[in-house]
C-alpha cells in the first residue's frame, strides 16, 4: 500500500490502541443484522404523500410499535401512538387542545415518554450504540441515553429516573423530547433509502421533495427519465428545457419554475399572448383542488402552445445531425401539409386538429423566430443561474446514477433494451456498437461529460441526453417513438400508442431475467431487478413481482395522474435482514386525515423472498467496505512494525 497514504491515516490513528479499537470495533459490525433498505419510485413531485411513506417507513414504524405494544395497547392505541411518531408536532398540539387539565396532560406526557424508551432499544436493536447516539435529538443525548439504559434490576435509581421525566415535563420540554424521539425513531427503522427514478414533472413538489433527500441520512438515486430531463436542462439542452417547461404547463406545474426556482417567465408568456390564442388541446391537465380563472387557463393554454412549438422545431436539427439516433420519422413538422392541415405518417395521412402553427416556416419548420430564440436564451441564463436549482441537480448528480448494483440486486428505473429475442439491443455510437451495460455505462458518460461542460451545448453528449428521454434505445424510455405531436394534433387514437421494448414483456421470464443479472455481474439465483417507470394495473390484475421473484416493479402510483388507471398510490419495497417485502399502498389524501382517524395509507404486505439464514453486513455493499478499511488499517499496523 501506498505509503504516503499509510502516512496520513496514521495521523487519524496516532496510536496502537486506536487502531486496534477500531478493527475490533469493525470487525464486530461485520456480525450485525443488515439494516433495512427501503426502496421508492416515481414520486412525480408528490411530495406529501412521499413524506408520510417516508415517516412511517413503508409500515415499518407501526409494526415495531405492534412487536412491542402489541399485549399492552389496543389497537386504536397503536394506531394513535403511530400517528403521534409519524407527525409529532401536529399530535401533540391536538392532544394539549383537547385535554381538560395540566395533571391530564402531565401524565399523558409521562405515558409517551416512557413508551418512546420502550421503543427505541427496539427500533436500534440493529445498530451499534454509537450509530444510535448520533441519531439522538443533540439537546438531549445524556437524558435519553441514561434513561436508555436503566436498570429494572435494582431500586436504588428508581426515583432518579422518574425525577428526570418529571424535570422534562415541569420545564416545558417534553413537547422537543418527544418529537426529538419520534424523529430518532423514523430514522432508526430505515438504514438506506433507494430512489428508483422520476422525482420530478407531474407532482407540484418535487423542490420540496429535493429538500427532504438533501437531509436524508443515507441515501442513492437511480436516475429517471424525467429527472435526466431536468438535468439536461440544467447542462444547457434548449430541447430538454422546453420539455420541462411543455410538461409545466401541461399539469399546471408552472409555478415549480417561478415560485420554486425563480426563473421568470414573463418573456415566454409576451411571446405567448402575440402569437397564440385558446385551444383546447393544450388547456393544463387539472392535478389537485387549485382553482385556476379563465384567464390564469388562458395563459398557461397560450404558454403550453408556444413552448411545444419551440420544442418540436429544435428536435429537428439534432435528428438531422445525430444519424445514429435513427429518428428520421419524428421529423414531423417536415411531414406537414400546411395548405390542407394534414400530415403523412407510416404511410397514411391524417388531418390536424387544434394546430397552432402561426410561428413555423413550412419552408425551414426548424427555423426558430428571432423572439423565441430570445427567450430561450434568457430563459436557460435564469435556469443555469438558479442557486437552488444549482443545489438540487448537483445532488441528483452525486447520488445518482443510470443503475446500481447494491447488496446483489439491480436497481434500474426504466429498462435494459432488449430485442424481441431477448438478446441486449446494440447501438452503434461513433462507429462503435454498444449494448447492455455497456450502453447503459456509455449514456452515464456522455451525460456526466454534459453536466461538467454546460458550454458544449450542441456536442454528442448534450444530444445524448435528449436522447435518453426519447430515444427509441434509452434505458429510461423504453418506446420506439414518443408520440406528444399526435396526442396534441390527431384525433386517431391508434396513432398515440407508444409501443414498449420488448423488456416490458421479456421481464415476465424467469432466465430473461436471470440473463439480465448475469450482465451486470450479480448471481441469477439470488439477485433481483427492481425496476419503476412503469405504473402496475393492479386494478387489471397485473401483478408487481415477476418472473418468479427475479423481477420487482414498484411504480404504480404516487402520481395522481396515474391512480384511476392502477386502482392504488403506488407500491415500496422493503428489505431486510430477514428477507423483502413489498407493500402496496392506498390513495394518500392528506396529512389532516391520517391525524384526524388515525389510520394509515398501506394495504396488504407480500411476502417476495425470505433468507434462509438472516442476512449480516458482512454480506452487503457496506460489509465489503468496512473489509477494505479492515484491511488498510492492519496495513497501517504491519507498516508501524516496518518502521
Amino acid at each position: 500500500m501506498n505509503t504516503k497514504f499509510l502516512d496520513l491515516l496514521s495521523q487519524r490513528y496516532d496510536s496502537e490502541e486506536k487502531v486496534v479499537t477500531e478493527i475490533i470495533n469493525l470487525e464486530a459490525i461485520l456480525n450485525l443484522p443488515k439494516g433495512t433498505e427501503h426502496f421508492v419510485s416515481d414520486l412525480h413531485g408528490e411530495y406529501q404523500a412521499f413524506q408520510h411513506v417516508l415517516r412511517n417507513g413503508s409500515g415499518n414504524v407501526k409494526q415495531k410499535i405492534r412487536d412491542i405494544f402489541a399485549d399492552e395497547l389496543s389497537e386504536d392505541e397503536i394506531n394513535e401512538f403511530a400517528t403521534l411518531l409519524y407527525y409529532p408536532e401536529d399530535k401533540i398540539q391536538i392532544i394539549k387542545n383537547n385535554v381538560d387539565s395540566t395533571k391530564e396532560l402531565h401524565e399523558w406526557y409521562t405515558k409517551i415518554i416512557n413508551h418512546l424508551i420502550k421503543l427505541l432499544p427496539y427500533a436500534s436493536s440493529k445498530y451499534t450504540r454509537s450509530k444510535l447516539r448520533k441519531a439522538l435529538p443533540d439537546q438531549f443525548v445524556y437524558i435519553i441515553e441514561e434513561l436508555l439504559y436503566k436498570t429494572e434490576e435494582y431500586s436504588n435509581k428508581k426515583d432518579y429516573y422518574m425525577k428526570i421525566v418529571q424535570q422534562i415535563i415541569s420545564l416545558d420540554q417534553a413537547d422537543k423530547l418527544i418529537a426529538g424521539l419520534a424523529y430518532t425513531v423514523q430514522r432508526l427503522v430505515v438504514d438506506h433509502l433507494h430512489v428508483v427514478g422520476d422525482i420530478y414533472d407531474r407532482g407540484p413538489e418535487p423542490e420540496q421533495i429535493m429538500d427532504t433527500l438533501i437531509d436524508y441520512h443515507s441515501l442513492d438515486i437511480q436516475w429517471g427519465n424525467h429527472d435526466v430531463l431536468w438535468l439536461g436542462a440544467f447542462t444547457g439542452s434548449k430541447v430538454c428545457l422546453a420539455n420541462i417547461l411543455r410538461i409545466c404547463a401541461r399539469y399546471d406545474n408552472l409555478d415549480i419554475i417561478e415560485d420554486a426556482y425563480g426563473i421568470n417567465l414573463r418573456p415566454l408568456l409576451n411571446l405567448a399572448e402575440k402569437y397564440y390564442g385558446d385551444n383546447p388541446a393544450f388547456r393544463p391537465k387539472k392535478q389537485s383542488d387549485k382553482h385556476l380563472t379563465e384567464q390564469e387557463q388562458l395563459q398557461i393554454t397560450k404558454i403550453h402552445q408556444a413552448i411545444a412549438m419551440i420544442q418540436f422545431k429544435l428536435e429537428i436539427p439534432i435528428i438531422k445531425r445525430r444519424p445514429c439516433f435513427n429518428m428520421e420519422d419524428r421529423l414531423l413538422l417536415e411531414k406537414v401539409d400546411y395548405e390542407k392541415n394534414e400530415i403523412m405518417l407510416y404511410g397514411n395521412t391524417y388531418s390536424l386538429e387544434n394546430t397552432c402553427f402561426a410561428t413555423v416556416n413550412p419552408e425551414q419548420p426548424e427555423q426558430l423566430l428571432e423572439e423565441e430564440e430570445q427567450v430561450l436564451n434568457k430563459l436557460l441564463l435564469s435556469v443555469q443561474h438558479s442557486e437552488k436549482l444549482a443545489r438540487h441537480m448537483n445532488f441528483l448528480m452525486k447520488k445518482g446514477s443510470l443503475y446500481l448494483r447494491y447488496n446483489g440486486n439491480l436497481l434500474i428505473h426504466g429498462c435494459i433494451p432488449l430485442d424481441e429475442q431477448g438478446n441486449m439491443e446494440k447501438m452503434v455510437i461513433e462507429g462503435k456498437a454498444y449494448a447492455g451495460r455497456d450502453l447503459l455505462d456509455r449514456f452515464e458518460q456522455d451525460l456526466r461529460h454534459a453536466f461538467a461542460h454546460p458550454e458544449e451545448t450542441d456536442d454528442l453528449a448534450t444530444d445524448m441526453v435528449w436522447y435518453l428521454w426519447t430515444g427509441e434505445k434509452s434505458s429510461l424510455f423504453g418506446k420506439r417513438a414518443m408520440t406528444t405531436f399526435e396526442r396534441y394534433f390527431i384525433q386517431d387514437k391508434t396513432t398515440h400508442k407508444e409501443k414498449k421494448n420488448p423488456y416490458y414483456y421479456l421481464r415476465e421470464q424467469e432466465e430473461i431475467c436471470q440473463k439480465m443479472l448475469r450482465e451486470f455481474d450479480l448471481d441469477p439465483e439470488q439477485g433481483h431487478i427492481i425496476n419503476g417507470h412503469t405504473p402496475v394495473k393492479e386494478i387489471d390484475g397485473e401483478n408487481p413481482i415477476k418472473a418468479n421473484g427475479k423481477m420487482l416493479v414498484i411504480d404504480g402510483g404516487f402520481s395522481k395522474a396515474y391512480q384511476s388507471t392502477t386502482g392504488i398510490a403506488g407500491y415500496t419495497l422493503l428489505y431486510n435482514s430477514f428477507g423483502m417485502q413489498l407493500v402496496a399502498h392506498k390513495h394518500f389524501n392528506s396529512k389532516e386525515e391520517v391525524l384526524q382517524n388515525g389510520t394509515d395509507v398501506l394495504s396488504v404486505r407480500r411476502l417476495v423472498d425470505k433468507e434462509l439464514e438472516r442476512k449480516k453486513v458482512s454480506e452487503t455493499n457496506v460489509g465489503e467496505e468496512l473489509r477494505q478499511e479492515i484491511s488498510m488499517l492492519k496495513s497501517l499496523m504491519e507498516y508501524r512494525y516496518m518502521k
